[in-house]
């Protein structure tokens, strides 16, 4: 047995990479707490696998004492002088295991410890690799259903879609080939745990990494992306390179390098947009494909109102809103859009309002209007002092224009 054990191990340390002196302490290990169990009783044991020859040998530890009370940790001193002449009283000695039982215990603990550590090395080097595989995108394919979660096979190991990570529109069916994106890889007492997504919005950044080279190359930046998933997307790109189009390279001619993304995706409609740092243009770019012909914006409240032709009203919004919405999520501000006749409306309605409140006349009105306040509220909102920034008001005019604000608004 002995040889056969040493084969095994170096087989072992070879195709597994688990150093054969580690095994060999493990096996140590668990002979004593196996002999222990077999023979019924807490005694001291010790235990030893010879590195070289693969020999196993094991003792009793007992303490060498005048009168035994304790026959498990205890052995008389004449006893103790027939196993070793010149042992002491008070020591300890050892006292070799040699039964057929110790034979076969030792086999099959042996045995039980290899599978058990070969099993746990496979199962921590899985999780290693599963670990950083995490923020990828994988191809897999759906192998079970279970309660409403998807089991899908990603060749070394099963992953969890979620019911939560699912797109609504999406069904799956056994067999079916999908690319996911690793949420997360987790150790359980079964081994690794991996959650995949097919709603991230990562998933789509991956694809485009995989699309286009300028992406991969990091030539073209993904700055943001925004998701209502299995629907539609919008996606701000920047170019680090001035002659690089950053959304021209990842359309492609005549739209091959996106189509292949949106048919990974069953469809749903992907937005380009061009990323900028200016604000305004960037709020303008988030509405394509709208057109804007101008964005107001409240940077301390950062709302921005948008201006949009008559005729591009109801594309800028989107169906149910999705439009605004999602370039409200892309940009990080809240997006009112009005189109080119209620803007009139509204600069009319705010005018009239103004201009009737007591001793303004139509000149002051505008002033108010065209320095931002453009309703009675907006001017109570703020200490008179504030419109003396206009030009042609000053500290009394401005004290009697708040004071006219205020009695408009308790009516």
């Amino acid at each position: 047995m002995e040889q056969e054990l040493l084969s095994v191990l170096e087989q072992i340390e070879r195709e597994k990479g688990i150093k054969k002196e580690e095994l060999l302490k493990m096996i140590e290990t668990a002979l004593i707490s196996a002999f222990r169990k077999h023979s019924g009783k807490t005694q001291d044991v010790e235990a030893k696998v010879d590195i070289d020859t693969g020999l196993i040998k094991a003792w009793i530890i007992k303490k060498v004492v005048e009168k035994v009370e304790n026959s498990a940790h205890e052995i008389s001193f004449s006893q103790a002088k027939e196993i070793k002449s010149n042992v002491k009283l008070g020591s300890d000695i050892k006292i070799k295991i040699e039964t057929d039982d110790f034979g076969r215990i030792a086999a099959q603990t042996a045995k039980q410890v290899i599978i058990q550590r070969i099993r746990e090395t496979e199962r921590e080097n899985l999780y290693n690799e599963m670990k950083q595989k995490e923020k990828m995108v994988l191809n897999g394919s759906v192998q079970r259903f279970v309660n409403n979660n998807v089991i899908v096979d990603l060749g070394k190991i099963e992953a969890i879609l979620p019911f939560r990570e699912q797109v609504k529109s999406e069904t799956y069916r056994i067999g079916e080939r999908l690319k996911v994106y690793i949420v997360s890889a987790t150790k359980t007492s079964k081994g690794p745990q991996v959650l995949v997504s097919r709603t991230h919005p990562e998933l789509i950044k991956r694809l485009f990494e995989l699309e286009v080279p300028e992406v991969y190359d990091k030539t073209v930046e993904i700055k943001n992306i925004v998701r209502d998933p299995g629907v539609r997307a919008k996606v701000a790109v920047f170019s680090h390179n001035s002659r690089v189009d950053p959304v021209g390279a990842c359309v492609g001619v005549k739209g091959s390098r996106i189509r292949a993304i949106i048919d990974e995706l069953r469809g749903e409609r992907i937005d380009m947009i061009n990323w900028s740092d200016d604000t305004i243009v960037y709020i303008g770019n988030s509405l394509s494909p709208a057109k804007v012909l101008k964005v107001i914006t409240d940077n301390k409240d950062k709302k921005a109102e948008v201006i949009i032709a008559n005729d591009q009203l109801s594309l800028a919004i989107g169906k149910s809103g999705q439009n605004v919405r999602l370039a409200a999520r892309l940009t990080g501000w809240h997006v009112d859009i009005k189109s080119e006749a209620q803007k009139k409306e509204a600069v009319t309605l705010g005018l009239k309002e103004i201009s009737s409140l007591s001793g303004i006349g139509e000149k002051t009105a505008k002033t108010l209007f065209g320095g931002g306040f453009h309703s009675v509220r907006s001017i109570v909102a703020v200490p008179s002092s504030a419109l003396t920034i206009l030009q042609g008001i000053g500290p009394k005019m401005a004290e009697k224009i708040h004071k006219a604000a205020k009695e408009a608004l308790k009516k």
